[in-house]
């Protein structure tokens, strides 16, 4: 038992190591770290100094739910509980990060979204448009911006693409409704690294937004696409990153003063002792997520076997996304998890307040919650409270998961808070290593 603490290459792209003062150097190998803001720290431009963390906790526990749109719309309507249905706008995730596009460089704030892959951002002109606090990007302002044309190889790597006056029209929907349509381009992204000197990667494809309307924030400047796919700014990168990243995502209870870190290329390995890994797996009906194995998960003593459930030979079980607050699991297993947890919590019942969680427990000091360890195939994560409760009022706190009745499970980002987590897309493997990701 362990004490409840509350927490209040489709396109090789060569990176360019700028220095000031001396323009870029050119390097096929290049490792680098930037911020990764979460969408609730005083860093970023989401962030409301009138809200409590018990409210933004609950407000991403909503998100949480509404962004299974963003993988099925479907399975969404059969998110538990019915209730759950999102009225916070821009649920393409969690976590932000700042690029910059073009030359000069155009700094703007996107979402960074392991579940999608193509990078766009609102473009003037854009009569049609949702409103946008910073400004827009302006593609005649940059010397390296270029559209392609209909019959380029890029247009083709689009699921929908449409041609106007010869030039390739991207067009992109959710779930939820909201919708992005633009010019597919090609132009400069300039990263600002933590480590060391920016790093830019020309010709990167990039979504140039004229029309896009829906659940975005008007705080908010477009998507960072970090997903499987060809279009994807990790794909993109190639092997100039070896295609390597990872992420090191702080706790809620200490994101006010941390922010979390993306690391690319030699910065993103992942070694030493505690490193569990595992396949990383693709689908080609979901070729824009990130799949893995989940065979089982340990309640104490008590194993809990996941099913045999997959997306098809070879194609994993469950999704593991940053930008999804709970863990997702079918109905069955979240059941069989449930009344495991209930035995061997030592605690008295409560009910969550917004009622968004079914398991919860009153917040009392003397709380105990049995230890959760994820079985996938090749790595038995142990997860610690952190990753399986959340504090959803001042005296109750709720386990982290919610379930479904579709065939959609994603492993959400509170499972992975205190975790390096290591996405090695060219040796197709995910690795997990125990971190304090505050002092990362």
């Amino acid at each position: 038992m362990a004490a409840f603490r509350s927490p209040l290459s489709f396109a090789l792209a060569i990176a360019l190591l700028c220095v000031s003062g001396f323009g870029c150097i050119y390097a096929r190998k290049v490792g680098f770290t930037v911020d990764l803001i979460h969408r609730d720290s005083p860093l970023s431009p989401f962030y409301n100094s009138e809200e409590t963390d018990l409210q933004r906790i609950n407000n991403a526990l909503r998100r949480s739910i509404s962004r299974v749109h963003h993988f099925d719309p479907i399975a969404a309507a059969s998110v538990s509980p019915k209730a759950a249905e999102s009225d916070v706008t821009s649920n393409r995730g969690e976590y932000l990060m700042s690029l910059s596009l073009g030359t000069p460089p155009f700094k703007i704030m996107g979402i960074a979204d392991t579940g999608s892959d193509l990078i766009w951002t609102q473009c003037k002109p854009c009569e049609r448009c949702y409103k946008q606090v910073d400004p827009l990007f302006d593609p005649k302002s940059s010397k390296t911006y270029r559209d392609f044309s209909c019959d380029a190889r890029q247009c083709s790597l689009l699921d929908q693409s449409t041609c106007s006056g010869n030039i390739c029209q991207y067009q992109y929907s959710y779930g939820d409704r909201s919708y992005t349509m633009g010019n597919v381009a090609s132009d400069t992204i300039t990263l600002d690294s933590t480590t060391g000197s920016p790093v830019s990667f020309p010709k990167t494809v990039i979504g140039c937004g004229h029309e896009n309307d829906g659940t975005f924030s008007d705080k908010g400047s477009g998507i960072v696409g970090l997903g499987a796919g060809p279009l994807s700014l990790i794909s993109q990168m190639g092997s100039s990153v070896g295609g390597k990243f990872s992420y090191c995502l702080v706790p809620l209870s200490s994101r006010a003063g941390n922010s979390s870190k993306l690391n690319f290329g030699s910065n993103a390995v992942v070694s030493g002792p505690g490193v569990q890994s595992t396949p990383l797996l693709s689908s080609e009906t979901m070729s824009s997520f990130y799949f893995l194995t989940l065979e089982a998960m340990s309640v104490g003593n008590e194993r809990i076997k996941f099913g045999d459930s997959s997306l098809g030979t070879g194609e994993g079980n469950i999704i593991i996304d940053s930008g999804t607050t709970l863990t997702i699991v079918p109905d069955d297993f979240f059941s069989n998890l449930s009344t495991a947890v209930g035995n061997q919590v030592e605690g008295r019942r409560a009910e969550d307040p917004s009622g968004f969680l079914s398991v919860c427990y009153s917040a009392t000091s003397d709380l105990k919650v049995p230890a959760i360890t994820a079985h996938f195939t090749g790595a038995d994560v142990k997860l610690k409270p952190i990753n399986t409760f959340v504090q959803v009022s001042d005296d109750v706190v709720c386990l982290a998961f919610a379930s479904t009745t579709s065939g959609i499970s994603i492993y959400g980002n509170v499972a992975q808070m205190n975790f390096l987590v290591e996405y090695n897309i060219q040796g197709k493997s995910l690795s997990f290593k125990p971190t304090d990701c505050t002092k990362k």
